[in-house]
């Protein structure tokens, strides 16, 4: 039946559909309404990969995905779809899954540093205009200049406060370019924004390593790395400026390989369609080169969302390898759209496919895969096989103990926190900060009926002295490094050198 090596069935009719592994680096879609069987086909998908023992990275925005980690039972909805389809060589396993989490709590933390995730992601995080952009640009420009690492938000925070006093403001403006109080207020606003809905937990020390994600159990089955994203998800632009970062670490830090036999790594954008809303022109150019020339380092992108319409045409494009449940039409709007959806695949005399979008059942689907040589076939109508792991989630205390296990566990736990630009600027401020003044002795005490002393003539009195604040301080010791240090450059990650971030190999 699977006369293809190294391929896999992913649905069927009365014929099997086959996934051929080397066309797994020319990307992929799996589109459909709710509830249509999205979320076990990209189960199923994973599966097939981890037994290839190729690594697979997911988001699990329903918290369902744990499951993989248990092996399946027999259910009459499983065995009716087994008998329909004649599949009997079917054996329920788990594989094996390490969790992670932005925040934390229900897996080991992933973070990476304001300077990796660059102006350009990290405006879009903080939803800047144009002119805020470019300020924030500003900033990062001046920090590489002048030796300061942002690190996490503080660092971040630190520099703007130091940028704020109007001085330092007038010199950085004619220096780089203009800078305004409103400008810096903006982006101020929403760091303190961002650090009220948890994101300073993405921003430290350890971040992530790419070389993490890749691995294989003793089996030889490749690793399933699951991103806790049910409460992450509730903050869309925190989740697509991760996943949209991690994309560009993996162009970044992985070596050319050209086509494989089977991809190093299938990474899945779930909810795809926060990717990209409301993204900037510029930033949807460079996402588009980094999805396109991600597969020469072996590396398969897999787009998860209701309707092709969410993903750009360009985009849509390169994505070779199609799985489109059932779509709903109840609008003129609607009807359109699943009208464009049927018009995407190469089409089959036998499947209408504009019909049958709007009649697939529950994990059936319409498939279009590519050929040995890279051509779509024509769209096939088929189920898609039954997971062989467990459908929905395993208990906390399961996820609990299989994070334990993980040999990551002891890098990543502990924040560390090395000397960056909050502690450069603190120690410039001490440095500057004038020695207080020695007081007067303190004159006897005199009796109390005693009349006090006449004050002193005007211009005998010492005279009011008060210190400088902060931010003049943190100002004079920045102009004077400014104009004695060469500093260096950071050359950022893809989204970064691309779009501008900092730097860390692979």
């Amino acid at each position: 039946m699977n006369s293809d090596p190294g391929s896999f069935v992913l649905a069927q009719n009365e014929n099997p559909v086959l996934f051929r592994p080397r066309m797994g680096n020319r990307h992929g879609l799996i589109t459909g309404a709710t509830g249509t069987g999205k979320t076990v086909t990209l189960q199923v998908l994973a599966e097939n990969f981890s037994r290839l023992g190729v690594p697979v990275f997911l988001p699990d925005v329903k918290g369902d995905l744990s499951g993989l980690a248990r092996p399946g039972t027999p259910s009459p909805a499983i065995d009716r779809r087994r008998e329909m389809l004649g599949v009997a060589d079917h054996p329920f396993e788990g594989y094996p899954l390490l969790f992670w989490d932005l925040f934390g709590r229900a897996g080991l933390p992933l973070r990476t540093t304001v300077s990796d995730m660059g102006p350009l992601l990290l405006s879009r995080l903080f939803d800047l205009n144009e002119t805020q952009s470019g300020v924030l640009s500003v900033l990062f420009r001046m920090a590489d200049d002048e030796g300061l690492l942002l690190l996490d938000l503080k660092d971040l925070r630190a520099l703007l406060s130091f940028v704020q006093e109007k001085d330092t403001m007038k010199e950085v403006s004619a220096r780089y370019g203009l800078v305004s109080a409103a400008s810096l207020g903006a982006i101020q606003r929403a760091l303190l924004t961002l650090e009220e809905q948890g994101g300073e937990h993405l921003f430290g020390e350890p971040m992530l390593r790419v070389a993490d994600l890749l691995g294989n159990d003793d089996r030889g089955y490749g690793r399933i790395n699951v991103l806790a994203a049910d409460e992450l998800i509730q903050r869309p632009r925190l989740y697509a400026a991760f996943l949209l970062w991690l994309l560009s670490e993996l162009y970044e830090n992985l070596p050319e390989v050209g086509d494989l036999d089977k991809p190093r790594l299938i990474l899945c954008f779930d909810e795809a369609h926060l990717i990209f809303r409301d993204a900037p022109e510029a930033l949807m150019e460079k996402v588009e080169l980094v999805v396109r020339l991600i597969r020469s380092k072996g590396v398969g992108v897999y787009f998860i969302t209701q309707n092709p319409a969410d993903v750009p045409e360009v985009i849509l494009g390169q994505l070779g390898n199609r799985v489109m449940h059932a779509l709903r039409a109840f609008t003129p709007k609607d009807q359109k759209a699943v009208r464009a959806a049927a018009q995407t695949f190469r089409q089959n005399p036998r499947v209408d496919a504009e019909k049958v979008l709007t009649e697939l059942e529950v994990g059936e689907a319409l498939v279009s895969l590519l050929d040995p040589k890279g051509v779509p076939l024509p769209v096939e109508r088929a189920w898609v096989l039954p997971p062989r792991s467990q459908i929905g989630p395993i208990p906390p205390e399961e996820r609990r103990r299989i994070g334990a296990l993980s040999p990551l566990a002891s890098l990543y736990e502990e924040e560390v926190d090395r000397e960056s630009a909050y502690e450069k600027l603190s120690r410039r401020v001490e440095a500057s900060s004038p020695e207080p003044e020695a007081l007067p002795p303190t004159p006897p005490k005199r009796p109390e009926r005693a009349e006090p002393d006449p004050l002193p003539p005007r211009s005998e009195r010492p005279p009011l002295r008060r210190g400088d604040t902060l931010l003049e301080a943190m100002a004079k010791s920045a102009m004077r490094a400014a104009s004695s240090q060469l500093g260096r450059t950071l050359v950022r990650s893809v989204l970064g050198s691309l779009l501008g971030g900092s730097t860390r190999r692979f």
